[in-house]
């Protein structure tokens, strides 16, 4: 009976802990769709949409569940992510697709007045009056779908570059596999997240090519920075979890 109780309480706490991780990854990635490129913050040398800020923290995340659970929990991880951001498109897009409520029935905020021409990130040009959820929109809806194929590309190269380094190492050598798998998958994130979310505008002349390599670094700098940042924190967290998840090395 006691054998039973005990196996019982390592099982209910190692889908506890992968819930919190789940959570803290989706949360992340949601914060980066729904706030995405609204605002760009400057952080010394780094221009960054302040979307971006919370986004290295799902790479943590699938290095620890691909530490402590294995490749196929970080996919299936990884994968409810990527349904996640297929949603979000689908209700941005019916909320956009949806026709307004008459003029004379809309709250003050639904419609601003433009003092200038803005031009939005697919490279279109508003003037005079606009929807606030247009600007939304376009802000977000380029944003969400750049970082769905970037996520796409990126979280499962984590996930498996994370388990050729561990296979290559036979298991040693933590930082090694952290920081190589969330380098390279970062630069392929950073890469196609910028030229996906900015192509149109560039096309169209709203952005040169010094703007856009400059958004392509700071992304990346921080990124970069974040993974370093990231082990010493990532070896606590396996150490203690390890032991309270009666995981072997």
């Amino acid at each position: 009976m006691q054998l039973t109780d005990d196996i019982d309480l390592i099982s209910r706490r190692r889908e506890q802990v992968y819930l919190l991780l789940a959570g803290f990854f989706l949360c992340s990635m949601t914060l980066l769709n729904i706030i995405g490129i609204t605002k760009f913050v400057q952080l010394g040398p780094m221009a960054l949409a302040v979307g971006v800020l919370p986004y290295p923290l799902t790479f943590l995340c699938t290095d620890l569940v691909s530490e402590l659970y294995g490749k196929r929990r970080a996919n299936f991880m990884v994968t409810v992510g990527l349904i996640m951001n297929v949603f979000v498109i689908v209700v941005l897009s019916i909320g956009n697709w949806l026709p307004a409520v008459a003029i004379d029935t809309q709250p003050p905020w639904q419609i601003l007045q433009l003092a200038q021409q803005v031009t939005t990130p697919s490279g279109a040009s508003v003037t005079g009056s606009v929807e606030l959820y247009f600007l939304i929109y376009a802000t977000t809806s380029g944003a969400v779908i750049a970082s769905m194929l970037a996520y796409v590309a990126a979280q499962y190269c984590d996930v498996h570059l994370y388990h050729f380094w561990k296979r290559l190492t036979h298991g040693k050598h933590l930082w090694l596999r952290n920081n190589f798998s969330t380098l390279i998958s970062q630069g392929v994130d950073s890469f196609m997240v910028i030229s996906v979310t900015f192509g149109a505008a560039f096309l169209a002349g709203a952005m040169s090519l010094q703007q856009m390599l400059l958004l392509m670094g700071s992304n990346y700098l921080f990124k970069f920075c974040a993974a370093l940042a990231d082990t010493i924190p990532l070896y606590i967290a396996v150490h203690y979890l390890r032991r309270y998840l009666h995981i072997n090395a």
